[in-house]
């Protein structure tokens, strides 16, 4: 199967393209967002390639993956009229919580009856209004990592995009309360100035911006993995933190109250509680490595690569017939 895909989500689309089919990714000369290409912080299969708009006309093409609203414009531009969901077939995946007036957000392909709507967590589905559209659940999967973590350094890793920008949405008023408890290194894009705006000595508030090749071995030498988000779809981040074997402590909101049990860290909605998860994680090693074999258990039984592309081969055959 020849399937178009934008690459939008690095970590999501490294999973996916994992799969037995041929992806086509879009590529512009300034490899924008869209038309990034192939990436270049991950490792894809050879059977990804990159074709750019003009190439796209002529292309076969099976399916198209759309995840943005202005996405199905492109395609039919650059496919040489083919309609998504009409003269090819389509499916939208919607990969973020919704946003505005929750939760009767309306989803931009509510009351479509051409394609299909696949949400990434049950928490999605729920809180998006998706009017008649078929919709779908298929859960994240993850190239598993391995079970790096060693704990060695008595920190506690947080990973975010942006966290000044994104303000309350990622917890980042929480952190200066959390790392009172437990010093902090916050791995993510935009993150440099995060301990000076936010009034806290670096030694309590470290920012790194690391390549992919570099992050799970950072993360996994943090004694415990905290997640103060408020509002997100589940965080990958987060899984992959369970598949290193972290334990963790986060607050109990969106899809992270089904995907971490109870043994694997600390859930909670008062971050008081949380704090005093991850002073006690850091206080005690083998009740990290406990709840951090439990993370992992079950990342790998609930989140491993096979089901996620059994999961979407099912649904691709069922749209394409």
């Amino acid at each position: 199967m020849n399937i178009l895909l934008w690459h939008v989500h690095g970590s999501w689309t490294t999973s996916f393209v994992q799969g037995t089919h041929s992806y086509l990714v879009p590529v512009l000369p300034d490899r924008g967002p869209d038309g990034r290409g192939r990436a270049r912080t991950w490792a894809w299969p050879e059977s990804v390639t990159e074709l750019p708009p003009e190439e796209l006309r002529d292309a076969p093409v099976d399916l198209v993956i759309l995840q943005r609203p202005n996405e199905a414009e492109l395609a039919e531009r650059w496919l040489g009229g083919r309609r998504p969901g009409r003269d090819v077939p389509a499916v939208y995946v919607e990969h973020n919580a919704p946003d505005g007036d929750v939760p009767d957000t309306r989803h931009p392909c509510a009351d479509r009856d051409d394609l299909t709507l696949v949400h990434v967590t049950h928490f999605n589905r729920l809180f998006w209004d998706n009017g008649g559209t078929r919709t779908a659940v298929i859960e994240h999967g993850v190239v598993d990592p391995g079970h790096r973590w060693t704990g060695e350094l008595a920190r506690a890793a947080v990973v975010v995009n942006e966290p000044l920008r994104r303000g309350r949405t990622t917890g980042t008023d929480l952190l200066p309360g959390l790392a009172e408890a437990a010093p902090l290194d916050v791995f993510g894009m935009g993150t440099e100035e995060l301990a000076r705006r936010l009034g806290l000595p670096w030694d309590r508030c470290r920012s790194y911006d690391l390549p992919q090749s570099k992050l799970h071995d950072e993360m996994a030498r943090r004694r415990v993995y905290a997640h103060p988000v408020r509002w997100t779809s589940l965080g990958l981040s987060l899984i992959e933190a369970m598949h290193l074997g972290m334990p963790i402590v986060g607050l109990a909101t969106t899809e992270a109250v089904d995907a971490v049990p109870p043994d694997a860290g600390v859930l909670s909605t008062r971050p008081e509680v949380l704090a005093r998860a991850a002073a006690g994680y850091l206080r005690d090693p083998d009740a990290a490595a406990e709840a951090g074999r439990a993370a992992r258990h079950a990342a790998l039984e609930r989140y491993g690569l096979k089901r996620f592309l059994d999961d979407w081969d099912l649904l691709m055959e069922e749209v394409i017939r």
